[in-house]
């Protein structure tokens, strides 16, 4: 429990050059582009109009809506946090490697370089739910109410991807095989969580895989909160501690396997 603590205390006490650094290299990334931070949506977008061709007007055919939902509209909500998660997991996975110069010339904790990436991939979230929102809106889907959840889909959503990029971002290091190894994991799961599909149209196979994957649980509770008139979060009490259970013993094994190896990460490279 201390390196928790501790880990927890240096976010903490740098928050102002964690949210520096992250506005700083959201600067940077498009410094030289004519649509600038446009691109966070753009992007996204055209994501979204190409998987809407291929599994929206190719594979599905003439299914048209999903449930209470126009397929665009399932898309759309899979999607945006989809690209969030994973952007989220891949980012701060490459967080340390990619400015391993940086903390050892400058004196500040290295785990800060994990939550810059969180907070870039929070504010790119934060521009395409904006879209969902309006959306949401202007259709009566959802309830104004149930927009809260949004913040548990955050929460929960940095709780598992910190785990994870503290997992990674030491072994993408010490073994350099686990960067390929995590981009084929992460596209596993872009097929087996329910982006393009839908869980009441899934076989009883598709339905197990979901229950046990975490990100499956995200992306519904984010769905749910901002166009389906359910209750504001996705699951039982079951789904729940499941959740919760695999999510803080992944942080509790990433924060200390950091704190194991981070002194002696520039070694190894």
């Amino acid at each position: 429990m201390y390196n928790i603590f501790k880990f927890l205390k240096e976010q903490w006490t740098n928050r102002r050059l964690i949210f520096g650094l992250a506005i700083y290299d959201l600067k940077a990334q498009y410094a030289n582009h004519y649509l600038g931070v446009f691109w966070n949506i753009l992007q996204p977008a055209m994501q979204v109009l190409l998987y809407y061709i291929v599994f929206g007007l190719g594979l599905r055919g003439d299914r048209g809506d999903v449930g209470e939902l126009p397929f665009i509209i399932h898309l759309i909500t899979g999607v945006f946090p989809w690209l969030f998660l994973s952007s989220a997991v891949n980012s701060t996975s490459g967080a340390i490697q990619g400015q391993l110069s940086l903390v050892t010339k400058m004196k500040f904790p290295s785990s800060t370089l994990i939550s810059v990436s969180l907070v870039n991939s929070v504010i790119n979230l934060m521009m395409t739910t904006a879209i969902v929102t309006f959306i949401s809106l202007i259709n009566g889907y959802s309830s104004p109410l149930h927009y809260l959840g949004l913040l548990y889909f955050i929460f929960a959503s940095i709780v598992l991807t910190s785990g994870i990029g503290l997992i990674m971002s030491s072994l993408v290091i010490l073994i350099r095989d686990m960067k390929n190894v995590l981009q084929n994991v992460v596209r596993m799961f872009f097929f087996v969580t329910p982006i393009f599909w839908s869980l009441n149209e899934a076989n009883e196979i598709m339905h197990v895989i979901s229950s046990f994957n975490p990100f499956a649980y995200l992306v519904m509770n984010y769905r749910n909160a901002m166009v389906l008139e359910e209750a504001p979060l996705y699951g039982d009490t079951a789904d729940h501690i499941y959740f919760w259970a695999v999510t803080l013993f992944i942080f509790y094994v990433g924060v200390h396997v950091h704190y194991r190896f981070r002194d002696k990460l520039v070694d190894y490279l």
